[in-house]
């Protein structure tokens, strides 16, 4: 993440994600972030140690389950997000909708109907 502040404030404004603790490495800085209490954590990072690295193209992604993909898409385009694909329904997963957007630093983000 290349700011940690605003990437926090983008996955807690767009998918309700609360904030948990802040942790100071040597050569990183954390800010982890969790679903309330359900069990998962999404772990912001940001390093400091001078040494550029491209961890937006890593092949990954994150997902999120959703009530109202649209709504979700709309939020996330006005927090700064890239939408690569509009929610809308995909037949070879049983009309599932799906969309997907890059966060503020290119991060991959599916989201899902739930």
């Amino acid at each position: 993440m290349s700011d940690l502040s605003a990437s926090a404030d983008f996955y807690t404004s767009v998918f309700g994600l609360s904030f948990v603790t802040k942790i100071h490495l040597p050569d990183m800085d954390e800010i982890i972030l969790s679903m309330d209490g359900r069990g998962a954590a999404l772990v912001l990072m940001c390093h400091t140690d001078g040494i550029a690295r491209d961890l937006a193209n890593t092949g990954g992604k994150i997902v999120f389950y959703v009530i109202d993909p649209v709504a979700t898409v709309e939020l996330a385009r006005d927090r700064g997000a890239e939408v690569v694909r509009e929610a809308t329904p995909v037949p070879e997963f049983g009309d599932a909708v799906i969309a997907f957007v890059h966060d503020p630093d290119g991060h991959l983000v599916e989201i899902l109907q739930a």
